[in-house]
């Protein structure tokens, strides 16, 4: 799963970065080294203009920078806790599962992150006598954005007026996929990636309405493409926050024995 990331990027250089039309932001978003569930991220998509009354030929989709609350809650959700639950989507029945098919289908989105964390378990154990679980942050090699597949929704309280500015919520989801060779050490799952040639393709609502179509838009990142580093475990606790969460962690500062393993199983080797 994905269940941390970090986003630092000013809403300037996303705008810059992915051509934006139409930044659609009350308020930038302050940098977040420690994005979790619930909390209130970037996303890039596509939306019809607002209506004109010129009686001309309809404008094309502007692309638009929003801020949307991570964890999707589907439109016919009689209860937005649901969205606490759906952080993920996997790539693999993001097409058939009632809570994403219908965003898979229209509403999809990029969701620009620095890198996301994930967490190695160690055959070690703390003093309490738990599994001790290494952090890792996993970026771009080449320090670039990461343009991870996301789906939004928008989903309408039916406890506010219609004329309250808050009666629609705009949620989001990260989609995920199988790791790659030398990141499925760390985890299992990580988030899908869309390269840039295939970013108008993806937010674009008319695109290939059919699953296999779509699907061949994403893409597993590819073997060298992301670097993983241990961190500190900072991370762990969602009140920490601050660049230093994505500060190498030197093996020598690692706990004693975890060094070794992760040295020796990073490198696909037996501990």
């Amino acid at each position: 799963m994905c269940g941390r990331y970090a986003s630092s990027r000013r809403p300037e250089d996303l705008i810059e970065e992915f051509e934006i039309d139409q930044p659609r932001i009350a308020a930038p978003l302050e940098a977040d080294y420690n994005v979790a569930p619930t909390k209130e991220v970037y996303a890039v998509l596509q939306r019809p203009p607002r209506s004109q009354d010129d009686g001309g030929e309809p404008a094309p989709p502007e692309r638009q920078l929003r801020v949307l609350r991570w964890g999707l809650v589907p439109s016919w959700a009689k209860d937005p806790s649901i969205g606490n639950r759906m952080i993920n989507a996997r790539s693999e029945t993001v097409a058939e599962k009632p809570a994403f098919r219908r965003a898979f289908a229209s509403r999809r989105c990029l969701l620009p992150a620095d890198g996301y964390y994930e967490w190695y378990p160690t055959s070690q154990t703390t003093a309490a006598g738990r599994p001790r679980k290494q952090p890792f942050f996993i970026r771009p090699a080449d320090g670039g954005v990461l343009a991870m597949a996301g789906l939004y929704e928008i989903w309408r309280d039916p406890t506010r007026g219609d004329d309250d500015p808050e009666r629609f919520r705009w949620t989001c989801t990260v989609i995920t996929t199988e790791a790659e060779d030398g990141l499925g050490r760390i985890h299992d799952r990580m988030p899908m990636m869309v390269e840039r040639e295939r970013w108008a393709q993806w937010l674009d609502p008319a695109t290939a309405p059919g699953a296999a179509d779509l699907a061949a838009l994403l893409s597993p990142a590819a073997p060298g493409r992301l670097e993983a580093y241990p961190v500190a475990p900072l991370v762990s606790n969602v009140r920490n926050n601050g660049p230093e969460l994505v500060r190498p962690l030197p093996l020598d500062d690692l706990p004693e024995g975890v060094a070794d393993e992760l040295a020796d199983d990073l490198a696909g080797r037996p501990a």
